[in-house]
């Protein structure tokens, strides 16, 4: 009974709360906020295989990072609103490693990863990239996303550019190149769903802010 007190106090932030806020992160690590087209339709209910097409179409346009993002973002939020199952479908953090992820939908060749991330706080990422478009949903929870931009005189030499904080209903997208490092917050694991294109692995770096070095991961 909790958990569908929970999802139904969840929607109803999501459709009334106006600080709920989606935000683009650039390659320049520059954190803007978006706002979309709330005139776009969604059919209902928005079940998960419905998001999938949408996405799916979305991903046949000729788009760049940006546009892309702008196009898939207000279809998450409406899947976020509409299917309560996602927002209790996480595994509790790892003892050990302070977080778990958990797959949402999985197929032969499909490019696209789908999955929720529960990270206990006092735990803080590598800075890195994801070499591919992603967008990160927070279901509950607060977390610190430190933003970098490469050095123009060397790629692998990092500038902070900004630190920003995210929490419930917001949901961030991120170009193939925008650098981060993560850090929840508060006394919860915080929860995300997170969506990632098809990564190009040979340019998916782990960054050493202090050597100015990186490696694949």
């Amino acid at each position: 009974m909790e958990d569908k007190v929970l999802n139904t106090d969840y929607r109803k932030f999501l459709h009334d709360n106006q600080f709920c806020e989606n935000w683009l992160v650039n390659n320049q690590g520059e954190c803007q906020p978006y706002f979309p087209n709330f005139e776009q339709e969604f059919a209902e209910p928005y079940r998960l295989y419905r998001f999938l097409t949408d996405l799916e179409n979305i991903l046949g346009m000729d788009l760049n990072d940006q546009d892309r993002l702008n196009a898939i973002i207000p279809a998450v939020r409406q899947l976020l609103t509409s299917a309560d199952w996602l927002h209790t479908n996480y595994a509790q953090p790892n003892s050990q490693t302070g977080w778990s992820i958990t797959s949402i939908y999985e197929e032969p060749n499909y490019p696209i990863t789908v999955q929720t991330v529960a990270w206990n706080p006092n735990n803080v990422s590598p800075v890195h990239n994801h070499a591919s478009w992603g967008i990160v949903a927070i279901i509950s929870g607060e977390e610190k996303n430190t933003f970098w931009q490469r050095s123009p005189d060397n790629p692998f030499k990092l500038e902070k550019t900004e630190e920003k904080v995210f929490a419930a209903g917001d949901i961030v997208g991120f170009t193939s190149d925008a650098i981060h490092c993560v850090e929840p917050l508060g006394q919860e694991p915080c929860v995300t769903f997170n969506l990632y294109g098809e990564a190009d692995y040979a340019q998916r770096y782990e960054f050493d802010t202090i050597r100015h070095t990186a490696k694949n991961f």
